[in-house]
């Protein structure tokens, strides 16, 4: 015993070797106090932003940060306890990556409600922020409490996936549109986005589906240049998400959702068959369907114009966003370290400074230093996913463990890519970040699936990696 390490002696069998010492992964009760210590690390940034946004824009501290405090305390405590209880296995990363970021974003917030309240008598959005992220931390509890084993969301793929079409296709049937896209449904006074819920109901139906189709679409088709395309018979499941991704995007002008949605679908199907003929006709059908639709259809039209040429929002009469524009000024102002938070001006891009451009804020107050930690944060997120994939035994487990981490990586791509201009704005929310409840409950949905498949991987053995590493070391020598 070291550290809290077990040390394990593996004998290759047929050597004479008396056995090479292996670190094998720490006991179940060194990961939760692992836990329990990120945990502490993202209550105290947490908290360390608040106290310094007050600090710089008020001059003192913030009168609310007990109650902040006490909140951030709270909103990892029960999830952690709850991990405890009923995913004692569990990967012991995932909880406080989301902490740490919902932490940030709550933050951001606060520091921008005062500048819209100033500028556009704005409400402020950090108090109702709060209350979606303790409803998505409750939902994540009951979802780690109930769901004790995620295969028994295989039985049921056919009516997630017709839950999830519904779900999908709604917000076309609504009316009105709000910023140019119908993403929303409107309930009374309240609304919501069901695209956010769709990813994690999608990745449950393609991972049930491409567990049970895998060997036809990878093991028939035909070698060209190399590479083995799928037959006919097999490219409807890929050319009927190609359509209903079209849809989405005529119907509902939202290319986010689209963008994601396929994406997602070929991501996993690569996954699954190790065929790059599917990732060639993915990517093909997609720049095929984007072009066709952005030269059509209008809103989709003005955010490609608005990528292509962001300073001819100056131009009198151009018609186009000056919001691209006004994100690249906030990055360069930013520099590498930024101006402070509370010392920029984020609220120039107007309306959508609190949600779609938020990561704009951090690019001008926290300048590059600040974004490089925010998007490394989201990439160790996506890769504690792919490897909860890697030591999961069940195929389906895999799977669905993949498409999860794919959707966290694709809607950070879309958003990022969109707000820093490498690809045409989609309105998308950044993950845990951005304002919205329908985002923010909908990731933690995802991180509560997470934590769920890598208990149960911890549990069959899959987690015991180092002593795999170990064996597979010595059968190389």
């Amino acid at each position: 015993m070291m550290a809290g390490v077990t040390v394990e002696t593996v004998r290759v069998e047929g050597s004479g070797d008396s056995g090479v010492p292996v670190a094998a992964v720490p006991p179940v009760a060194g990961r939760r106090r692992s836990e329990a210590v990120l945990l502490v690390l993202a209550v105290l940034t947490g908290c360390s932003g608040y106290a310094y946004t007050g600090l710089a824009t008020t001059g003192g501290l913030p009168g609310g940060l007990p109650a902040f405090a006490g909140a951030m305390v709270c909103l990892a405590l029960f999830p952690h306890l709850a991990v405890r209880q009923w995913a004692p296995h569990a990967d012991p990363l995932i909880l406080p990556l989301a902490v740490l970021l919902s932490a940030l974003g709550l933050v951001l917030l606060y520091r921008l409600d005062p500048a819209y309240s100033r500028r556009y008598d704005a409400a402020p959005t950090a108090a109702e922020q709060l209350m979606w992220t303790v409803l998505g931390v409750m939902l994540c509890v009951a979802v780690v409490a109930l769901l004790r084993d995620h295969r028994r969301l295989q039985r049921y793929i056919y009516l997630t996936m017709a839950v999830a079409l519904v779900l999908l296709m709604a917000p076309a049937f609504f009316p009105g549109d709000l910023y140019g896209a119908k993403r929303w449904i409107f309930i009374g006074p309240l609304s919501f986005q069901p695209g956010e819920f769709v990813k994690s109901m999608i990745a449950v139906f393609f991972a049930g589906y491409l567990v049970t189709h895998r060997d036809a679409l990878a093991l028939t088709g035909r070698k060209v240049l190399g590479m083995r395309l799928p037959p006919g018979r097999q490219l409807g499941p890929i050319l009927a998400v190609w359509v209903l991704s079209l849809l989405v995007l005529i119907f509902e002008r939202d290319l986010g959702t689209s963008l994601i949605f396929f994406g997602l679908f070929v991501v996993m199907l690569y996954a699954a068959t190790e065929r790059t003929g599917w990732v060639v006709c993915g990517v093909l059908m997609a720049g095929v369907g984007a072009g066709v639709v952005g030269s059509m259809e209008p809103h989709v039209k003005g955010r490609i114009d608005a990528w292509l040429h962001p300073f001819a929002a100056f131009e009198e009469g151009s018609g186009i966003s000056d919001q691209a524009a006004q994100a690249l000024f906030s990055f360069g102002s930013g520099g590498v370290t930024g101006s402070g938070l509370g010392r920029g001006h984020p609220e120039l891009i107007r309306f959508a400074g609190r949600s779609d451009f938020i990561l704009t804020t951090v690019g001008e107050e926290l300048g590059l230093a600040g974004t490089m930690a925010v998007l490394l944060l989201y990439a160790l997120l996506v890769q504690r996913g792919l490897s909860v994939a890697l030591r999961t035994r069940d195929p389906f487990g895999k799977l669905l463990a993949v498409g999860l981490a794919a959707a966290l990586a694709l809607q950070v791509f879309v958003v990022a890519g969109g707000v820093l201009a490498l690809i045409p704005l989609t309105g998308k929310a950044l993950p845990f970040l951005a304002k919205g409840g329908s985002s923010l409950v909908a990731n933690w949905l995802m991180v509560a699936l997470l934590i769920r498949i890598s208990d149960n991987a911890g549990r069959e053995g899959g987690g015991n990696t180092g002593r795999e590493d170990g064996e597979a070391a010595e059968a190389c020598d």
